[in-house]
């Protein structure tokens, strides 16, 4: 996560012409996970996902958490997760990626023409 989001931070630039906010809910079978994404320049994740049991696999779940408070950190964005409803925790953290990828592509994607920083400021 840490790694990504020094990534995306410097494949950001200056923010210039992107649309900056980003939002979607993604359903997969019973579960559902809203995502919304602020390349605000303050990297914060605000977390609402509960997953049980403590393993996918291998995998520990407690994991997701850790991942996602590292990119928001390093990219600078500001990063809302939260399980509306769901059980099955491989679904839970499938759904929880799939969402985070769909509200950043949203909030990365250009706006044709505009070269400005979608900020009140003129900076991110």
């Amino acid at each position: 996560g840490i790694a990504l989001g020094e990534c995306l931070l410097q494949a950001l630039g200056d923010k210039r012409g992107i649309r900056r906010f980003g939002s979607v809910m993604v359903p997969l079978d019973e579960a559902l996970v809203m995502a919304a994404v602020d390349i605000s320049g303050r990297g914060e994740l605000f977390w609402d996902v509960a997953i049980g049991p403590d393993k996918v696999g291998s995998f520990d779940t407690e994991l997701g958490h850790e991942f996602f408070a590292g990119l928001a950190r390093d990219a600078g964005i500001t990063l809302h997760l939260r399980l509306v409803c769901g059980e099955n925790a491989h679904h839970i953290l499938e759904a929880t990626f799939k969402a985070f990828a769909r509200a950043l592509r949203m909030a990365v994607a250009h706006i044709p023409f505009d070269y400005t920083v979608p900020s009140s400021k003129g900076v991110l």
